[in-house]
């Protein structure tokens, strides 16, 4: 039966989830059921694309990736494909009607990460836009569930805070984009020079767009309301580390936040939600 085809599509999405990310999975849950497995399918399928970028050094990345805009469009055009994570994400583009403009985008920053770049403002900008800003503008039309006035409203909040969770990830991954992948997307930077002051300069960008995100939080509809916040707290825990955390530590070490103390703001996150203060 198709029908259990398609559970099975969104399950793998889901195990994908939660197998990369106990942040964003549980930011997830928070999330009304009806939209969860939506959720769950996009952050599946751009986590695929990561790791074929990030991950696969033994095989050919190019040709992998092409295959996967390939098989992207084919899943699109035709309304199925025989890819689990394909399957659930292509039902949720068709079904809420995404904007595929978004999928180019994004897929063409994943191309970005195959090539040593040395990027300027444009190329960094352009490349945040694709990565991040392009995924929460995805999410963000499963949140207003095609509702185009509410979507416009919130589409600069959505971008921002896309955009701050990617920068905030860039600092805790610097050891590893810098040394192991020969990546570094700060612009006009030289990393063999990156001091506190540098990262200051980052940190203050970073810290605007997520107060100006907030404010985009606070208007979401309820049903995903709480889970978005959920996930904006975990990412300021992990941003707030970085920024006690000397920038010589950062270089030569990845800032992470305990799973313990995740559940604990899920909690503290809870209690700010039902006393209204979002």
């Amino acid at each position: 039966m198709k029908k259990l085809f398609d559970e099975l599509a969104y399950q793998v999405s889901k195990t994908v989830t939660e197998k990369y990310s106990t942040s964003f999975s549980l930011g997830i849950l928070a999330l009304k059921p009806s939209i969860r497995p939506a959720i769950y399918a996009i952050y599946g399928y751009v986590r695929l694309a990561d790791e074929i970028v990030d991950s696969f050094h033994d095989y050919n990345k190019a040709s992998l990736l092409q295959r996967f805009k390939t098989e992207t469009w084919t899943a699109l055009e035709e309304g199925i494909s025989l890819n689990p994570i394909l399957q659930s994400f292509q039902d949720t583009v068709n079904n809420f009607t995404i904007d595929k403009t978004l999928i180019e985008q994004f897929l063409q920053s994943m191309k970005m990460d195959l090539q040593q770049i040395e990027y300027n403002s444009d190329l960094y900008n352009q490349y945040i836009l694709g990565s991040a800003e392009v995924v929460g503008l995805m999410c963000l039309q499963v949140f207003v569930e095609g509702n185009k006035d509410a979507f416009n409203q919130l589409k600069p909040y959505a971008m921002k805070l896309g955009s701050a969770f990617q920068k905030v990830n860039f600092l805790r991954d610097l050891k590893d984009d810098y040394h192991v992948l020969g990546r570094a997307y700060f612009p006009n930077i030289d990393m063999k020079t990156f001091n506190n002051n540098t990262k200051l300069a980052i940190e203050n960008e970073i810290e605007a767009e997520f107060n100006e995100a907030l404010n985009g939080i606070k208007k979401l509809p309820p049903s995903s309301k709480f889970g978005v916040y959920l996930a904006y707290k975990y990412y300021m825990s992990l941003f707030k580390k970085i920024k006690s955390t000397p920038a010589e530590k950062i270089m030569n070490q990845r800032i992470r936040i305990p799973n313990g103390k995740k559940f604990s703001l899920a909690m503290s996150s809870y209690f700010q939600y039902k006393m209204a203060i979002l």
